[in-house]
């Protein structure tokens, strides 16, 4: 199992990957949900729950014209958020390590632009 853990880390190591530009703001967006989604699985709920409600929610938003979407404007987006909250669970960190190390590579992408 650790093993597995430690593989999913380095596949997702460059985690932002976005196929659009993401703004400061979304980052931070982002960064928060990852945080929340950390203090949801400290307070019990498993990986089935949340990766599931997830899909669910983003199946309800590409009913949304792209431009109207939060994060999940394309396909690229919608695996990008969904590894990364795969991460929080498999490879459990504490919440602000998981919100700051995901905004700390978002910011960096948005640096390199």
């Amino acid at each position: 199992m650790r093993n597995a853990a430690i593989l999913f880390a380095l596949v997702f190591a460059n985690v932002p990957a976005a196929a659009h530009d993401w703004s400061v703001q979304e980052c931070r967006e982002v960064a928060d949900f990852l945080k929340n989604a950390a203090l949801s699985r400290d307070y019990g709920m498993s990986a089935d729950q949340f990766l599931g409600q997830m899909r669910s929610d983003i199946e309800l938003v590409r009913k949304f014209p792209p431009d109207l979407r939060w994060i999940v404007a394309d396909a690229q987006d919608e695996v990008m958020l969904l590894d990364a909250a795969s991460q929080v669970f498999y490879v459990p960190l504490a919440p602000e390590r998981h919100e700051n190390e995901f905004l700390d590579g978002c910011l960096q992408r948005i640096a390199r632009r």
